[in-house]
């Protein structure tokens, strides 16, 4: 009894010995094993952009995993618009963020920071023949390019007169420059040198550099647990001379002596955003703004569906021509405006047409607003072109016969007998356009035309309230689909003959009452 008492207690020995190991083992490294969810925007070369083989790569990720390879967790990278980031990490749906962003006191109020690992600050970028820019002070009164949310953008509100286009990404706010749309880009230095130097933009030059010292940090939610595992890798990069290698990969040059130890604004604390009225005065206080934004939405809207609406009539009509080459060049322009997407559309109209012009040696320039109507009736008039065409089709072919029979011509025809019953059957596909037109301007942003959209996406870019911000645009979208609903409810029953005389008979009724 005495042995197996002895043999008992050994084996309490080993598993209270092994348990204390792995405990310590755990305690040692808390990241091992685990798989980080962090955040950035591949549009910003050479920190972080998408490779050749559709990779991501750059500075900031190569040095991501080289922080979770020393910090022994592992890295899942997901791409997000710049502007969106923030918003994630509030929101949790992601852990942490690496994308070249700036740590501000206004910043590091809604996320934490880790140390800095990048010291960077603007540039003013201009066209090479441009003499009149040469420096920040002679910017005033000018067209001037950011990308929405950036620390350049927020540069560029205190130049006196100026007018401000912010774009979803750096690239293509500088070639937004290279078209000649605008008069100047401020932009992060690196990613314009870089652009520069690569050769991808032939025409640019840089006037000034460093209007401010700014430095990069790891971003992660307030009171993340893994600001601490973030930082401790951080650390040891710095220390190794893994830092130095990524940075000597990328830039060509020494990195500077020392960086911060800790971020700037490490003590900033969030302000109180909990709370149903606060929720509703911050949705009160951008409401005036989004207001302006569907006065914008609307403008276009009923800009491009007036056009739309006459060349998909006219489409539609030709795709019943008994003229076959006609016919094809009707079909192919539907099949090609609703084969693609309509964002693809706009970049090419906008982008793409003066690239081309200027590279066959023309001067070439697109106004916004005209752009984007250009875009959407084109659009719109490939959708209108089958509503018509199914309408037109839809009339019994004896009503043509028996107005030919009276000696009307096929104009007359299709003008007094077809198209008048067929645009009543038209109404409801017709309405369905029109709303759906009405949410699709929402892409007319990426040109950096202020609609309501874009007006909420600058909103959030200040004060990092992303779901009021949305929610309240959203209201904005129901308010206007609502009514439109209901103005073409209106049309169809004015329009039927049956329901019309019921609601003139009505009115009499009532007027006899009264």
């Amino acid at each position: 009894m005495a042995k197996f008492g002895c043999i008992s207690r050994l084996r309490w020995f080993v598993v209270v010995g092994l348990s204390c190991l792995l405990l310590a083992g755990c305690g040692v490294n808390s990241g091992v094993g685990r798989s980080l969810r962090v955040a950035t925007e591949p549009a910003f070369p050479p920190f972080e952009f998408q490779g050749q083989g559709g990779g991501l790569q750059g500075f900031s990720i190569d040095l991501m995993n080289a922080v979770a390879s020393s910090a022994n967790f592992k890295v899942n990278f997901q791409s997000l618009p710049f502007d969106g980031i923030i918003p994630a990490l509030q929101a949790k749906t992601v852990d942490a963020a690496i994308s070249s962003i700036t740590i501000t006191e206004e910043r590091a109020k809604s996320v934490s920071f880790s140390r800095p690992y990048f010291k960077a600050g603007l540039a003013i970028a201009i066209r090479s023949d441009n003499q009149n820019i040469t420096g920040f002070d002679s910017l005033q009164n000018k067209k001037i390019a950011v990308q929405i949310g950036t620390t350049g953008a927020a540069k560029a509100k205190s130049i006196p007169g100026v007018q401000i286009r912010s774009f979803d990404s750096a690239p293509i706010a500088l070639q937004e420059l290279l078209n000649g749309n605008v008069d100047a880009v401020i932009n992060d230095a690196p990613v314009t040198l870089y652009a520069i130097n690569t050769g991808n933009l032939k025409g640019i030059k840089v006037v000034q550099q460093l209007l401010t010292e700014e430095f990069y940090g790891i971003a992660t939610a307030k009171n993340s647990p893994y600001l601490a595992l973030i930082n401790n890798g951080l650390n040891r990069v710095l220390e190794n001379g893994t830092y130095s290698q990524i940075y000597q990969k990328w830039f060509k040059v020494e990195p500077p002596t020392s960086l911060p130890a800790k971020s700037p604004f490490e003590n900033q604390t969030s302000a109180d955003v909990s709370g149903i009225f606060t929720s509703i005065a911050v949705i009160l206080q951008a409401l005036p703004t989004l207001l302006q934004g569907a006065l914008v939405t609307l403008q276009l809207t009923i800009l491009s569906v007036v056009f739309g609406l006459i060349g998909g009539s006219l489409i539609g009509i030709v795709r019943l021509s008994k003229i076959t080459p006609v016919r094809w060049l009707a079909r192919a322009y539907v099949d090609f405006f609703r084969g693609t997407p309509l964002l693809v559309q706009i970049y090419m109209i906008y982008f793409g047409l003066p690239a081309i012009f200027q590279q066959l040696g023309f001067t070439f320039t697109f106004d916004r607003l005209l752009a984007g109507v250009i875009a959407l009736s084109l659009n719109s008039a490939a959708y209108i072109a089958e509503v018509v065409r199914a309408g037109i089709q839809s009339i019994e072919p004896g009503q043509a016969e028996a107005a030919q029979s009276l000696g009307l011509s096929s104009v007359q025809t299709m003008s007094y007998v077809i198209f008048p019953q067929a645009f009543r059957r038209m109404i409801p596909p017709l309405g369905n356009e029109f709303i759906s037109l009405l949410k699709d301007t929402s892409l007319v942003s990426v040109i950096g035309f202020e609609e309501l959209v874009r007006k909420g996406q600058l909103i959030v870019a200040d004060n990092y309230r992303a779901f009021e911000i949305y929610a309240g645009i959203a209201v904005v979208y129901l308010c206007l689909t609502l009514f439109s609903s209901q103005a073409f409810s209106r049309l169809e029953e004015w329009m039927n003959p049956i329901k019309r005389q019921s609601i003139l008979k009505r009115d009499r009724n009532e007027g006899t009452r009264l």
